[in-house]
């Protein structure tokens, strides 16, 4: 078994355990997420979030059931909502004694007096619908739960103001929400109010709108005995085609995080390598493809690709991963990977998407022997070489007078660097980036080789992928620092940034200094990451914090990402450097915010909060791979640690 524990949630702790999320995923796209503590904090947060567009457009449907205990003439609320006014109630978080993450299965267990209350929940997998058990564990006699359901059904990245009365069916078990979603469960009792002014404190502090309507549908109620468990299900596809009963979705939930731990050789005596297999499982969803990060991202190709090293073939999910490249190459146009960014059509905007799917494909084929998919994807290979030899959309192309990749367009941030404010990107990067060529030398390298092993012959690639590292090597290199920028528009850019790692990292990285690891790891290295821009550079912002822009222009300007320690610890690998225990922070962390799982960022500045979406896929992906490339390494096996 794997698990994650937490001790009691005293009033003190409140905003800890308000600031330590969980998720539980459907393989749709869809999701349950909420914080430990009960507290809704993000607009994102409820029971049952369905994806209606996946992977990226969802709707929140049953945003919370709130669990009351009835102990003679005493009600006693177990949850916790805040008001607009600022106000907690009810404050349930005092009875919460413990919450554990068991096999990806969150519990709860609250406490009052004698009597203690295990909650359960899990997630249908491959169709939107949750189930959350009940059980009463010790009581001096029968105890009464009640369970308020709090409904509504809007866009996640939206609210809903109370008004007319939702259409509410009864159903034998419960109801139907505006002939949305069904809900079902022991003694449905309906009511039919308005909840006004629930805050999101996490909203707020991102200068989103703060504040939501909910409409109480009724309630479930149960007479319970020691051992008893009332069961709820809500569900969103076929409203007559029911759920398995709630217990039964439970341990089905856990018998498919134990067959997931088999798949990936998880190793059993390292809770660690098993829980980040197990978060790993939460950004693949039905296409195959993957969500970019919980709870408001979509599909990014960009992100697939740097992530499918480590939540595909550290998996064991290489067949999985197989049909997802094949898919994403069906939608080469001009030698380009699509973005799809979350607008619901393919854009193809970004300069390294591409470049990182010749690195995912090679890293298949090496993992896997897959030649036939070698085969099949080889031409597409060669026309990414050919369009961008001699040219694509937004400036990219090969520079004939030294080989080297560059890119830009006004308007537009083509690298992974590409946050932008009303449309004007913040590190827009025209040029010639250090680690676009890197890439570019490792894809044209990667395209070799597969040639090769198919029997074509790559000379002609070998020459570009020569020239190209021979000219970065001494473009990039100067007096002993790496620069990130060559023939920008303004020069050239001497800022110390972490793109110069992958110049070092990647499997056919030009450069093999491990110089350039060791003042990277002065300047960046973080305990959550590195650090997007020096610290002691005049543009570096040390807070990822505030509103959306204010956000925006710190987000590569200082802010760290976590994804970045692969790079690292791959160059680090590969120079000599010493690691130490640069992955123990993130083990800790793993208890910190997204429980179970890794950030997507963190500050800059000291002691480094985590920031950016709480479930990040690259995030993880890449300590799941470093981890166990560095476990390894060792003549012990990872068991024996």
């Amino acid at each position: 078994m794997t698990q994650l524990t937490f001790g009691p949630q005293t009033t003190t702790e409140l905003a800890a355990g308000a600031s330590r999320e969980w998720l539980v995923t459907d393989g749709c796209g869809g999701y349950a997420m909420g914080t430990v503590s009960g507290l809704r904090t993000r607009r994102y947060h409820g029971l049952l979030v369905v994806a209606t567009a996946p992977p990226g457009g969802r709707m929140l449907a049953l945003a919370s059931l709130d669990a009351v205990l009835v102990l003679g003439d005493r009600r006693v609320p177990l949850a916790t909502h805040r008001w607009a006014d600022g106000a907690l109630a009810p404050t349930g978080h005092h009875h919460l004694a413990a919450f554990s993450l068991a096999d990806g299965v969150p519990r709860w267990r609250w406490q009052v007096g004698e009597v203690v209350l295990e909650r359960e929940l899990a997630c249908a997998h491959g169709r939107p619908g949750v189930a959350i058990t009940h059980r009463l564990l010790s009581a001096g006699g029968g105890v009464r739960l009640e369970l308020e359901a709090l409904c509504t059904w809007r866009d996640v990245h939206g609210e809903r103001a109370a008004g007319a009365t939702p259409e509410l069916p009864r159903t034998a078990d419960g109801f139907v929400f505006e002939d949305r979603y069904r809900v079902s469960g022991p003694g449905f009792v309906p009511d039919g109010t308005w909840y006004l002014g629930v805050h999101h404190d996490e909203e707020a502090a991102r200068g989103l709108t703060a504040t939501e309507d909910l409409f109480h549908a009724g309630r479930f109620v149960a007479e319970l005995g020691i051992g008893e468990v009332a069961e709820v299900r809500a569900w969103a596809d076929d409203l007559a085609d029911e759920l398995p009963p709630a217990t039964a979705m439970v341990d089905a939930a856990r018998r498919r995080a134990g067959a997931l731990l088999v798949g990936a050789d998880a190793d059993p005596g390292d809770p660690i390598d098993q829980q980040l297999v197990l978060a790993a499982d939460a950004f693949i969803v039905d296409g195959p493809t993957v969500v970019a990060g919980y709870p408001w991202f979509g599909e990014w190709s960009r992100d697939t690709m740097i992530s499918y090293e480590g939540l595909f073939l550290s998996t064991g999910r290489a067949e999985e991963g197989r049909a997802l490249l094949a898919r994403a190459a069906a939608g080469l146009s001009e030698g380009m990977l699509a973005n799809t960014a979350d607008t619901g059509q393919l854009e193809y905007n970004t300069v390294d998407g591409t470049l990182w799917f010749v690195h995912a494909l090679g890293r298949h084929v090496a993992a896997t022997g897959d030649t036939d998919l070698a085969a099949a994807l080889l031409p597409g290979l060669r026309g990414i070489v050919d369009h961008h030899v001699h040219g694509t959309r937004f400036g990219i192309g090969v520079d004939p007078a030294d080989g080297l990749l560059r890119q830009g367009a006004a308007g537009v941030a083509l690298t992974w660097m590409d946050a932008r404010i009303d449309g004007t990107p913040v590190t827009p990067r025209h040029g010639k980036p250090i680690e676009v060529n890197a890439l570019w030398v490792n894809a044209l390298t990667t395209t070799a080789l597969l040639a090769e092993l198919l029997g074509e012959d790559a000379a002609d690639l070998h020459a570009l992928a020569g020239r190209a590292a021979t000219t970065l090597r001494r473009r990039f290199v100067v007096e002993g620092d790496v620069l990130d920028v060559v023939d920008g528009p303004e020069g050239d850019d001497r800022s110390l940034r972490p793109n110069q790692l992958l110049a070092v990292s990647l499997p056919y990285a030009p450069l093999d200094d491990r110089a350039v690891v060791e003042r990277c790891a002065r300047a960046l290295l973080t305990p959550l990451g590195l650090r997007s821009l020096a610290g002691d550079d005049a543009d570096y912002l040390g807070r990822h914090r505030g509103d959306g822009a204010t956000r925006d222009r710190a987000y590569h300007q200082g802010t760290v990402w976590p994804w970045l320690v692969g790079p690292f610890v791959d160059a680090a690998l590969r120079t000599g450097v010493e690691v130490g225990a640069v992955l123990e922070p993130f083990e800790r962390h793993l208890a910190d915010w997204g429980v179970g799982a890794v950030s997507e960022t963190a500050d800059g500045d000291p002691p480094h909060h985590a920031t950016g979406a709480p479930f990040q896929a690259w995030s993880v992906a890449e300590l799941l791979r470093v981890r166990r490339a560095l476990y390894d390494r060792t003549p012990r096996r990872r068991s024996e640690r």
